[in-house]
C-alpha cells in the first residue's frame, strides 16, 4: 500500500471532491480484487489475477498522482470564448469517432 505520506502529500494538492471520487474509486478497485474470480476457475489463477488487479492500480494510481485537472468551466454560450472551447471540443474528439454526428 502507499505511505502515508505519500497519500498525505497526493491529496494536499486536490479539492475535497476529487479527493473522496480518488479515494472510492481506489477502494472500489481492491473490493473488487478481493471478491474477483477467475474465469477459469482454477484458485492459483484466481490468486494470480487478484494480484495483477492490485499491483496495476497501485503502479497507475502512483504514475498519474501528479495530475491534477483544473475545474471544467463552461464559457458563456456567445462570444469568442464559447466559440473557442467549441473547437477544442471539435479538434479533441478521435479521428474514429468524428464520423458520427453529436446529438444535442
Amino acid at each position: 500500500m502507499f505511505t502515508h505520506r505519500f497519500l498525505f502529500c497526493f491529496f494536499l494538492k486536490m479539492t475535497p471532491v476529487a479527493r473522496q471520487e480518488v479515494l472510492g474509486l481506489y477502494r472500489r478497485i481492491f473490493r473488487i480484487a478481493k471478491k474477483w474470480q477467475s474465469a477459469s476457475g482454477q484458485m492459483e489463477d484466481t490468486i494470480k489475477e487478484k494480484q495483477y488487479i492490485i499491483n496495476e492500480a497501485k503502479t497507475l494510481f502512483q504514475k498519474n498522482k501528479d495530475i491534477h485537472l483544473p475545474p471544467l468551466g463552461l464559457a458563456p454560450q456567445r462570444g469568442r470564448a464559447f466559440r473557442n472551447q467549441e473547437k477544442l471540443r471539435k479538434l479533441s474528439k478521435p479521428a474514429y469517432l468524428r464520423s458520427y454526428d453529436e446529438v444535442s
